[in-house]
């Protein structure tokens, strides 16, 4: 059995476990909201909690690709950046993960960028490792849907998170919202990114040939 066949058999076996098991305790959420992202022409209803730029974000967990629990709380003091997509295995998704995988490197330690997807772990380690994706981290809402709950995001019918961009400040309140209006196309990332920079500006890195050239002239000086 190849490597392929069996993450697709561990898969499988989850899910079924999932739905036979774990349905028990996920309650879908009371609160819909109808008007606000559409899939092609027509509107579809998020359940959940809409939040706002200003409130307190909400504490939620998720898994890792170990299936280990991870909590908003576990970045605390950090500043975090939070792209959640339907489905890693889809275009626009891919391009939206890789995106701010490349993004991440350039700015400082103090923060964070997370991808939230209701992708299993399994597969959302394949395409971490498919595409090189080693500097964002990978979570996955597929166990309990308590972030898509706490955040209003979790799409009826379809089971997946839709398109959305958060910024989370050091204070533990939300500096950013965006709610792609439309599940194909891509969130603003120049607004995003422009929004992190102004919280954690990037300090610009010395010139170090401008030391060499005041040092040789000093030196210069000192020997006439």
């Amino acid at each position: 059995m190849n490597l392929s066949t069996l993450t697709l058999l561990l898969s499988t076996i989850f899910t079924l476990f999932f739905s036979n098991s774990a349905n028990s305790t996920i309650q879908e959420p009371s609160l819909q909201t109808n008007n606000l992202v559409k899939a092609g022409n027509k509107y579809v209803t998020l359940l959940g909690t809409q939040v706002n730029v200003g409130d307190k974000a909400p504490n939620f967990k998720v898994v890792n690709e170990n299936f280990s629990e991870v909590t908003l709380n576990n970045f605390d003091k950090k500043i975090v950046l939070i792209s959640v997509v339907p489905s890693l295995d889809t275009g626009v998704c891919a391009l939206q993960t890789k995106r701010f995988n490349e993004e991440v490197a350039n700015l400082p330690d103090s923060i964070v960028m997370l991808t939230i997807s209701n992708d299993l772990p399994f597969a959302q380690k394949r395409f971490c490792k498919t595409e090189n994706v080693d500097n964002i981290k990978i979570l996955s809402d597929s166990v309990w849907r308590d972030f898509g709950s706490k955040y209003g995001l979790l799409i009826k019918d379809m089971g997946l998170l839709t398109r959305s961009i958060f910024i989370i400040d050091e204070q533990g309140k939300i500096a950013y919202k965006e709610l792609v209006d439309n599940l194909s196309k891509h969130p603003n990332y120049e607004m995003a990114l422009a929004t992190l920079k102004a919280l954690a500006p990037v300090e610009p890195k010395k010139d170090s040939s401008l030391n060499v050239n005041t040092s040789n002239k000093t030196e210069a000086k000192s020997i006439k």
